[in-house]
């Protein structure tokens, strides 16, 4: 597959699970520094990994958010907790994964993530 075809794939995905308005955001946001970077991101996170046959979306994004609470990235971390949404998680299941994180993740990780769970949930409810 060519740069273009993984680029329009890698498109189509992001703007399914993290929808329209966060990837017209990050597009308007474009820059010299950014720019080809952001295309390495929507060809190969996106077109790539995110479209193989071998995991569903709702899978991935369950271990993309149990990976960035081990890791600790708030920013990326509260922008999947809203995108899980697209890809049917539920705040059930994300409960259970943050309680989850709390053994292998530390109770620091998984507190500091259940009020950011919280944030999402309240920003969604309003």
């Amino acid at each position: 597959m060519k740069d273009e075809e993984h680029y329009q794939q890698g498109m189509d995905v992001r703007r399914a699970v993290l929808g329209d308005s966060h990837v017209d955001r990050t597009l308007s946001q474009l820059t010299p520094l950014n720019e080809e970077f952001q295309n390495f991101i929507t060809r190969y996170a996106w077109g790539d990994i995110w479209t193989r046959p071998g995991l569903e979306r709702h899978t991935r994004s369950m271990i993309t958010i149990a990976m960035l609470i081990a890791l600790n990235r708030e920013a990326e971390l509260k922008m999947h907790l809203r995108a899980a949404f697209n890809n049917g998680v539920t705040r059930d299941e994300l409960k259970e994964l943050i309680m989850h994180s709390a053994l292998y993740c530390g109770l620091p990780a998984a507190n500091a993530t259940m009020h950011l769970a919280q944030q999402v949930f309240d920003e969604m409810d309003a």
